[in-house]
C-alpha cells in the first residue's frame, strides 16, 4: 500500500519536533556538543521534507482537480 504524500509530511513534521525535543534537552542537560548539532541538524531536514511533502500533497490535489 503506499502512502499518501501528506501522510508522510506528518510523519516527517513529528519527527521533527521530537528532535528538536531532544536537542532542546540535550543542550539544557550538558550544553551545545556533538549531539546537539546532530539532533539539530536531523530536526531541520525533517520539518523542512515535511513541509515539502505537505505543499507537494495540496498541489496535487489541485492538479487532480482541475483534471
Amino acid at each position: 500500500m503506499k502512502q499518501s504524500p501528506l501522510f508522510s509530511g506528518i510523519v516527517y513534521i513529528g519527527l521533527g519536533l521530537l528532535f528538536t525535543y531532544l536537542a532542546v534537552a540535550n543542550v539544557t542537560e550538558t550544553g551545545w556538543g556533538f549531539f546537539s548539532y546532530v539532533l539539530v541538524l536531523l530536526a531541520t531536514f525533517d520539518i523542512g521534507s515535511g513541509i515539502r511533502m505537505i505543499q507537494f500533497h495540496f498541489k496535487l490535489k489541485k492538479i487532480q482537480k482541475k483534471s
